[in-house]
């Protein structure tokens, strides 16, 4: 019997726009419908919970973006390495996820003072190889790279951003089951799409294009075989199922304009070393 994933939620019970710290948030500052995210909310919650084991995190007045526990930080076996956010406003979810992952006993290791990490938001692991990818560029710094290869004794390989409207790299760029890919390439540099093409092989490799990527269909959460996300077009389902996946489509409009989705709201707990 396959195992069950396990994951961390916070519920959205505070979240809102109430500042602008990427482009989407732009258009929405007080332009939350509070219900309607809620509703959106237990439907991924409901989803995941019928292919996981879901763990929620109590969410904390204050700090709108809490829900996005992708960004509390990256965890590889029993090590949980904490986020340090680039903007003041989510300073303050920095010691709620160190004390959550503490009390249940994972092993903490902080950056150095002074980088910037952002956590799964910008550091994906490979689901068909030894490897870390990391993103850079508009929330993490790519010192961090080398560092965290060492702290965690995995290979780590950096990819610029090049577009701020993917300004962590799980906006764009999804390691699924079995080795396969599904990224936006034009949310990267010429050098880090070679390096992308030299480590997924092409059969292995779907391209979103950019009305899918709009859409957020890179932000999603692959659950054993099924792809929970936002929204896809029909030749990306199409593309999707070709490579073995089931596709789950579950509105996430509210989310959207903070700039997140599907995976945003998720964090794996279980990532085996």
């Amino acid at each position: 019997m396959t195992q069950r994933p396990r994951m961390l939620m916070c519920p959205p019970t505070y979240f809102e726009v109430s500042y602008v710290i990427n482009p989407w948030m732009a258009r929405h500052v007080d332009g939350v419908h509070r219900s309607r995210a809620q509703a959106q909310w237990d439907a991924l919650h409901a989803l995941l919970s019928a292919r996981a084991e879901v763990r929620l995190i109590e969410p904390a007045p204050g700090l709108p973006d809490m829900p996005f526990t992708a960004n509390a930080g990256v965890v590889l076996g029993d090590t949980f390495v904490p986020s340090r956010f680039r903007h003041a406003q989510r300073k303050g979810e920095e010691p709620l996820f160190e004390r959550w992952f503490a009390q249940q006993g994972y092993t903490i290791q902080a950056l150095p003072e002074g980088l910037d990490f952002e956590g799964a938001g910008d550091a994906l692991l490979d689901r068909g190889q030894s490897l870390l990818w990391m993103g850079y560029g508009h929330r993490s710094d790519a010192a961090c790279a080398d560092i965290l290869g060492t702290m965690l004794d995995i290979e780590v390989i950096p990819l610029r951003l090049s577009d701020a409207r993917f300004y962590h790299l799980d906006t764009c760029f999804c390691p699924l089951q079995n080795g396969a890919l599904l990224y936006h390439p034009a949310a990267f540099d010429d050098a880090s799409r070679a390096l992308i093409e030299e480590r997924v092989p092409a059969h292995r490799r779907l391209a979103v294009g950019a009305d899918d990527a709009a859409a957020f269909a890179c932000n999603a959460v692959d659950v054993n075989d099924a792809v929970i996300l936002n929204r896809a077009s029909d030749a990306l389902r199409d593309g999707l199922r070709g490579l073995g996946y089931d596709v789950i489509e579950t509105p996430l409009g509210e989310f959207m304009k903070s700039g997140g989705s599907a995976k945003c709201l998720t964090l794996r707990l279980d990532e085996p070393r």
